[in-house]
């Protein structure tokens, strides 16, 4: 397993910069975190600077739908993360997904996906095929799929790090390569991953997704979704960046654009105190995660070993398809896994039974979360789709938590019988 590196800003650590990012700059009255910012409208002195603030001339807060002080210092600490070039922070991650999307393609635009995207990003893909920008879904586990579904006027990849919630890893690196090589903006889903474990930076990612609700923030107490631009792409080669967008440094004119129409004109804006949550849940990250990845490992290898598991899906599992490629890229294999029964066990039985592991649609918890997925967040989707990604109907996602292992072993163990 493979570490990223750690950001350039003086040269620190991963969580050392996460802990000090807040006082890279002045923070009011010498505050440890940037303060809760709760205005909806800054007040100037000058009319020419409240103009040159609107039209970009210089720094500040026009109105609260286009950020915060707060907000922006997250965003300050998600772009070090990610080692990018700037990043927009949103209301959830579907914000973000939904404010890329729909900022920087047109209708005819072609986009590529991958055919196991989570069941809200492809529904939404589903309403932007409707609008007029077809979407092809491939077996992005493979780049040769990504390739053949090409096309002229294809002008996004879009793929995760590693599926919710069957667990597939992507071909990252050689779809990366393939976007650089056709000029294409490859955007990654980090959000399974988180950048303690993957930077999508370094296989060419040109845009990062987080939602930010998950392993970033933690502790399940705060929505936010996250856009970085990681500076791999060239924007002067993309066809849909509007005149007013084109400034002297072209890398930022995605992320202008993204922020102008995207967050700005759809509103999805992240307040201040959700910002503050998921500043101060990030700085735990890299101690949470590497727990859960352990405890995730350990799980993993009691349901390979139980006779009434038919099936286990974990990238740490030498048995996965592509466990090599998630040895090779990512610092550890995740801390979700998803497994499935023996076709004559009960479900919600076994569920049901679970006396530490919590019963719940969230991931990314500090807690052990348990969902049956077939008949919740994949439910919509019918039969046939399910069928399509893999998705059986005694199929259980669990996210790990920082619990003790031999308390996760032992409640899961009693579950089973």
């Amino acid at each position: 397993m493979n570490a990223p590196s750690t950001p350039s800003r003086g040269k620190r650590g991963f969580t050392t910069a996460i802990l000090h990012s807040d006082r890279d700059v002045p923070v009011e009255h010498g505050a440890l975190h940037k303060p809760l910012h709760l205005s909806v409208a800054y007040g100037y002195a000058r009319a020419r600077d409240l103009a040159d603030v609107f039209q970009g001339k210089q720094p500040g807060y026009a109105y609260g739908r286009q950020g915060n002080p707060t907000s922006a210092a997250l965003e300050a600490k998600v772009t070090a993360m990610e080692d990018g070039v700037a990043s927009v922070c949103f209301a959830t991650g579907m914000a973000a997904i939904a404010a890329a999307l729909l900022s920087l393609l047109r209708g005819g635009d072609h986009v590529v996906a991958s055919h196991f995207l989570f069941g809200n990003t492809n529904s939404l893909f589903g309403t932007l095929a409707a609008h007029g920008t077809p979407v092809d879904f491939v077996d992005a586990t493979d780049a040769k799929a990504v390739a053949a579904a090409l096309r002229p006027s294809t002008r996004v990849v879009f793929v995760e790090t590693i599926a919710n919630p069957r667990t597939q890893v992507a071909d990252l690196a050689r779809i990366g390569a393939l976007c650089r090589e056709r000029g294409i903006l490859y955007v990654v889903d980090n959000t399974m991953t988180s950048p303690w474990l993957f930077r999508p930076k370094s296989v060419g990612a040109g845009l990062v997704v987080n939602a930010l609700t998950k392993y970033v923030g933690g502790h399940g107490n705060a929505l936010a979704g996250s856009l970085t631009d990681t500076g791999e792409f060239d924007w002067t080669k993309f066809p849909n960046i509007l005149p007013g967008y084109r400034g002297a440094d072209a890398r930022m004119w995605g992320i202008t654009q993204i922020r102008k129409k995207g967050l700005r004109d759809f509103g999805g804006t992240l307040a201040a105190e959700q910002a503050h949550h998921i500043a101060v849940g990030a700085e735990t990250l890299a101690l949470r995660l590497a727990r859960q990845c352990a405890n995730a490992r350990a799980l993993a290898a009691l349901l390979q070993a139980h006779p009434r598991v038919r099936a286990v899906h974990y990238p740490g599992l030498a048995s996965h398809p592509q466990h090599a490629i998630a040895r090779e890229l990512f610092r550890d294999y995740g801390a979700l896994l998803s497994f499935e029964l023996d076709p004559a066990a009960d479900v919600f039985a076994v569920l049901d039974r679970l006396k530490v592991a919590v019963l719940s649609s969230n991931l990314g918890d500090n807690r052990t979360l348990a969902i049956p997925v077939a008949c919740t967040i994949f439910h919509e989707m019918g039969a046939q789709r399910r069928a399509e990604m893999g998705i059986a109907d005694g199929l259980i996602r669990v996210s790990l938590g920082i619990e003790d292992e031999a308390d996760l072993l032992a409640d899961f163990g009693q579950a089973l019988g």
